[in-house]
């Protein structure tokens, strides 16, 4: 299909990946595929309201996780236990959360890291160039202004099936 994929995949055996931008159904699919490529174990978060009968069952089995961003559920206390308690584990994380515009990424990914101590791979996607892949690892500091322009200096010069629809990296202030 004219695509190219982007593949440095890591020496560690525990990180979470992000992928954005997410403009689009079809990005997370491009994402999933990619990994499965790779035939990595990987976890995956999506809403929970994708998890519905029967097709649930099935994306379980196929190790997704479920958020359900209504209600608080300790879902990086969660994660971080999941980390801790494996040798091996990645988390796949969509960090705006959505396909629609949105102010502010969620920053759940970026706190599982910190306190998991793994690191963050940048999954990307990019329309313009037909592009798709991974492409370096950070571990958060403890400075997350300097952490959030990495993120808004990689991912500005990727491009969205919807550009319009893309939120740059920032977190909401607590």
């Amino acid at each position: 299909m004219g695509w190219k994929v982007i593949l440095k995949p890591p020496e560690q055996k525990k990180y979470v990946i992000i992928a954005a931008p997410h403009t689009s159904n079809w990005d997370f699919l491009f994402f999933i595929l990619l990994l499965w490529s790779t035939r990595s174990k990987f976890h995956w978060a999506v809403k929970h309201t994708v998890f519905k009968k029967p097709v649930g069952f099935i994306l379980k089995k196929m190790r997704g996780i479920p958020i359900d961003r209504r209600v608080k559920n300790n879902y990086v206390d969660k994660m971080v236990e999941q980390f801790n308690n494996n040798d091996e584990f990645v988390l796949l994380i969509t960090p705006e959360g959505t396909r629609s515009k949105t102010e502010f990424w969620k920053a759940g990914f970026y706190y599982i890291a910190r306190a998991a101590n793994v690191p963050i791979m940048l999954g990307f996607i990019d329309y313009s160039s037909k592009t798709v892949g991974t492409e370096g690892l950070f571990f958060p500091s403890d400075n997350i202004g300097d952490d959030l322009k990495l993120l808004k200096d990689f991912y500005g010069t990727k491009t969205g099936l919807h550009p319009e629809k893309y939120g740059e990296p920032k977190f909401q202030q607590k």
